[in-house]
């Protein structure tokens, strides 16, 4: 089975329990919701953990999981991924992409120059940024805009890119 990172417990919160949970995406509500389950990464096969309540506190969110109510049974969950399998992702709008669809993708130009691959995505402010990994040259940086990202099509695993003045 496939996993998704969606945050990292970054430290323990009181002594019943709770984690605090440095967020990685962008459907909060959605994955920290009471009964939703949420893997632990680690080395052997990870562990299913099952979300008895959780809340937003100063830029983390806060979890309890069940079956887990003192600090000593969540110490060792420190710096470790939480994580969702395949099946509980969320289906996205027309036009939207999970982070996994989009790293590794081949990217050329509307006239069919090659320029690389994607291989990051910022995420700085107004709009996500795309990393292009280009062959002897320096990473090319594409803003997620109608202007410059023309076609996604996952099926051939191309964007397909018009270059506005500057950019390269």
């Amino acid at each position: 089975m496939e996993y998704y990172n969606v945050g990292k417990i970054v430290n323990t919160h009181g002594v019943r329990g709770e984690v605090r949970v440095l967020a990685t995406t962008d459907f909060i509500d959605e994955r920290f919701t009471a009964g939703n389950t949420l893997y632990l990464q680690q080395a052997e096969e990870p562990l299913p953990l099952k979300i008895e309540k959780a809340r937003q506190h100063k830029g983390f969110v806060l979890v309890k999981f069940a079956g887990y109510d003192n600090i000593n049974d969540v110490e060792k969950f420190r710096d470790h991924e939480l994580m969702v399998s395949a099946d509980d992702q969320q289906p996205l709008d027309d036009g939207q992409y999970y982070y996994h669809q989009i790293i590794g993708l081949d990217v050329e130009t509307t006239d069919g120059q090659k320029l690389g691959k994607i291989k990051e995505i910022l995420s700085p402010g107004a709009n996500d940024v795309w990393v292009v990994e280009r062959p002897e040259k320096r990473d090319l940086l594409l803003p997620v805009i109608d202007d410059v990202i023309k076609k996604v099509d996952l099926d051939h695993q191309l964007v397909i890119v018009e270059l506005m003045e500057g950019l390269e």
